[in-house]
């Protein structure tokens, strides 16, 4: 087999079974001008506890949707939605938010970091919404995610002093930071080049191999090959939903990538290093 496919599901998840995420003929309408239209028409869903699942359609197919009601953002008009065995009918406003932001972490496309606030503190947010995490814990647990996502050393920066691909860590380890049930990931990857795309996609994988449950919602289909189960929707309906068998593994298929000037001029410093050291050495 090539060795950028793999052809399972990794290791961990085998054993995973519970089902963290139910829905049953869901339906949501939005009024529109004097007419009703039915985002989503009778939607029959399930995930499994550590699944990384990609929510795939065209504009209109009722992806995005589907995306919000899953984290809480949007009410169905009818149907069940059960988040790790509870049913989101049942709670009330406060209710629901509190469970967002225990059992669930967001990533957008479109990052939606603080501007004048350090990677640090926009890592720590979701943390000021439970009480029960004293000033230390939270900072703590803010700088281990950062460090998680390989940004140990950017902790400091700013925004506006990170690439797209570094504030897209800071957002992911801004979902991580209350060690959520669920990641939901909306086109994470949609302002970003190819290169950064495949190192974010590899961080996701890398976070689903130890067991995180990840929903991610896109409409490149090279992308959801990084996933492990494809989710089809069309005019507000699932139309396939399909295993990957071959599914692609970022690391390496950044290993094919052609190199980068800043790859070239790493190496160019490190064999100028390596010369300047034999010649002390001589």
């Amino acid at each position: 087999m090539h060795p950028r496919v793999r052809d399972r599901a990794p290791e961990k998840n085998k054993t995973m079974n519970k089902t963290i995420i139910e829905v049953k003929d869901l339906k949501k309408d939005f009024h529109v001008g004097g007419g009703i239209v039915r985002a989503l028409n009778g939607v029959n869903l399930s995930i499994v506890e550590g699944e990384f699942v990609a929510i795939m359609g065209a504009s209109g197919s009722g992806k995005s949707t589907m995306l919000n009601i899953l984290g809480c953002l949007e009410k169905p008009t009818s149907g069940i939605y059960i988040l790790d065995g509870v049913d989101m009918a049942k709670l009330n406003k406060d209710e629901l938010a509190s469970l967002r932001n225990q059992k669930l972490g967001f990533v957008f496309q479109s990052y939606n970091l603080l501007p004048r606030t350090s990677a640090l503190e926009n890592v720590e947010l979701p943390l000021f919404y439970n009480n029960k995490v004293k000033s230390a814990e939270r900072k703590e647990r803010a700088e281990k995610a950062l460090i998680a996502v390989g940004l140990k050393d950017r902790m400091d920066h700013m925004p506006n002093q990170l690439s797209g691909g570094q504030q897209q860590r800071v957002a992911i380890a801004r979902s991580l930071v209350n060690d959520p049930r669920v990641i939901l990931a909306d086109e994470a990857t949609g302002n970003l080049d190819t290169r950064t795309s495949f190192e974010i996609m590899a961080l996701f994988q890398e976070l689903n191999s130890k067991g995180k449950t990840i929903v991610f919602v896109t409409h490149e289909a090279d992308i959801a090959r990084f996933t492990s189960r494809n989710i089809v929707f069309r005019d507000g309906h699932i139309l396939r939903t399909e295993d990957v068998k071959d599914r692609f593994e970022a690391i390496e298929m950044l290993k094919n990538l052609p190199a980068t000037d800043d790859d070239k001029d790493a190496v160019a410093d490190e064999n100028n290093a390596v010369g300047t050291d034999e010649k002390k050495i001589a």
